[in-house]
């Protein structure tokens, strides 16, 4: 794992668990979004405090990389006025102090191939961690705009979710209604007057019924009178008369 998907990665993925948490349990948007800000914020801090440690770290190594670079001048110099004094001196005739500077010269070039060495050695670490801290600062970058635009939202945001919220209370008042129509209560009314209507109806038409029996019984007995008067008068010798 690079130090940059230490640093950034890791953030991301704390910042998008508390995002996904704080969206599952939200109620009410406005405090999520401003909540998110807040967490957002935080976020943006320990990657910048993060950051600033590598490039801290990074100007360290830089600096004892040109440290080296110039001690390892230095002894090359020290070593060509150490090697020239000696073949001075070999010229004079003083051969013992010309190998004494000559050896001297030899304990420069040792020291300055050793800090060459060093600067050798800690070039491809400078260059690995100057492409992190590069990426690290675009993806820092990334994120303040990611800010920058979520605090342009929120507004908006908000009131996409009230309006959704109203839109959601309002299709469950019409499905509501519509569990409980009232047409299906007029209708049962409806059938209930018929049902009475009917009843009342039957009643007059049982009444009507009785009523026409009672004339037919009258008629009946005035027949049965007629025919008992005429037979009456067959018998007294009488005549009829139609």
């Amino acid at each position: 794992m690079t130090e940059k998907q230490t640093i950034l990665g890791r953030i991301t993925q704390l910042t998008r668990a508390n995002i996904n948490a704080m969206i599952d349990r939200a109620e009410d948007p406005q405090l999520m979004l401003d909540q998110l800000i807040r967490d957002f914020t935080n976020s943006i801090a320990e990657a910048e405090g993060a950051i600033a440690q590598t490039i801290g770290n990074l100007r360290l190594a830089e600096q004892d990389h040109a440290a080296d670079i110039a001690a390892a001048k230095e002894w090359g110099g020290k070593a060509a006025a150490a090697s020239q004094r000696a073949d001075t001196l070999r010229a004079q005739g003083s051969t013992a102090d010309a190998d004494k500077f000559d050896n001297l010269a030899k304990v420069a070039l040792g020291k300055q191939i050793s800090f060459e060495q060093e600067a050798k050695d800690a070039e491809p670490m400078i260059a690995s961690q100057t492409e992190v801290v590069d990426k690290l600062k675009a993806g820092l970058a990334s994120m303040k705009d990611k800010l920058d635009d979520l605090r342009r939202r929120r507004d908006t945001l908000v009131a996409r979710a009230k309006s959704a919220e109203a839109q959601s209370r309002v299709q469950g008042a019409v499905a509501s209604i519509n569990v409980l129509d009232p047409t299906s209560e007029v209708s049962r009314f409806e059938d209930k007057v018929r049902r009475e209507e009917a009843r009342v109806a039957g009643q007059a038409e049982l009444q009507a019924s009785s009523l026409d029996a009672q004339f037919e019984e009258l008629e009946d007995s005035a027949a049965d009178a007629e025919v008992a008067a005429r037979l009456a008068a067959l018998k007294g010798g009488g005549s009829t008369g139609v």
